[in-house]
């Protein structure tokens, strides 16, 4: 199944400034494009409907609602995926928007968020020690995660890809990469994979995707990797200077973060992923936001219980 794309992305622009990517200007490229999410001829998001009455012998719940509010572990640099409004802090962006929707569900109105930005390398820590009730941030499943961690989901696969500069000729997949320069941040999949000596890349890693991207801008390397979903969303914001290779070379399953040991919580969250999933809910969240990227809809993977 295929999100049709309108003739709307071919002219739009998209209101997200370099400011706003990872809070430094210039951080993500100095000229936005692609399509503004919530602009009149492009699809709306839904509107969730806040449960009520709900039980779960979920001790994450019981304390989130004891406080009156869910904290929600998010990304807030990531076009189209999770993304900060640094003059307004407003978040939009798939992953945000699956997080709200699973937030409905669990009976907390959006005023009851407080979203945290947490760090891939600092994910792991984050979830286990509590300092938020959940995560969704492109956050690949994993075994070595999943014996720190716990997953519902996955609710969506996507693949390691490059972003290279647009006149860029010679890089044309991960077999291209040999002695190039190349930028990814520290605890990501596809830096890992990056480094193995069969690419011959030469890596560097730093904290934020947007301070890649602004290395490749400046020419300080040659490529970004990370997942395809996320390098979309910076080659739409300036399709002028950037451009994703399309040749995916890994597996990347995002799930929802949570407690290794809230296994009541990690069942709730699979049933309202596979209810949104079956009653259309999902697709409107992503034809409204990633899918603006130009990133096609595919059917989501099956959820994996365990």
């Amino acid at each position: 199944m295929k999100f049709r794309k309108t003739a709307a992305l071919a002219v739009a622009v998209l209101a997200l400034t370099a400011t706003a990517c990872g809070g430094k200007e210039g951080s993500a490229g100095d000229k936005p494009g692609g399509v503004q999410p919530g602009a009149s001829d492009v699809p709306a998001l839904p509107k969730y409907v806040v449960a009520t009455d709900v039980k779960l012998d979920s001790p994450t719940f019981t304390t989130a609602k004891e406080r009156g509010k869910l904290v929600i572990g998010s990304k807030a640099d990531q076009p189209y995926l999770g993304f900060e409004d640094q003059s307004t802090k407003k978040r939009s962006g798939f992953d945000v928007e699956i997080a709200k929707m699973i937030a409905a569900e669990l009976g907390f109105t959006e005023s009851q968020i407080e979203w945290k930005t947490v760090d891939s390398a600092t994910r792991e820590t984050a979830i286990s020690k509590g300092q938020v009730d959940y995560y969704v941030g492109t956050y690949t499943i994993n075994d070595k995660r999943k014996a720190q961690v716990g997953f519902a989901g996955p609710y969506y696969k996507a693949g390691a890809d490059l972003l290279v500069r647009k006149d860029d000729t010679a890089i044309t997949g991960p077999k291209a990469v040999k002695g190039k320069k190349v930028c990814s941040i520290k605890g990501s999949t596809p830096l890992q994979e990056i480094k193995k000596p069969e690419y011959g890349a030469q890596t560097t890693e730093l904290g934020k995707y947007s301070d890649c991207v602004q290395q490749l801008l400046t020419k300080q390397v040659d490529a970004v990797t990370t997942d395809d979903a996320i390098l979309k969303g910076y080659a739409a914001q300036n399709p002028e200077k950037l451009k994703v290779v399309g040749q995916p070379f890994t597996e990347e399953p995002y799930g929802v973060g949570l407690s290794k040991a809230d296994k009541p919580l990690r069942d709730k969250v699979n049933d309202v992923l596979e209810a949104k999933i079956k009653d259309g809910t999902y697709k409107k969240i992503y034809d409204a936001t990633l899918g603006l990227s130009g990133s096609e809809y595919t059917d989501p993977p099956a959820v994996e219980r365990y």
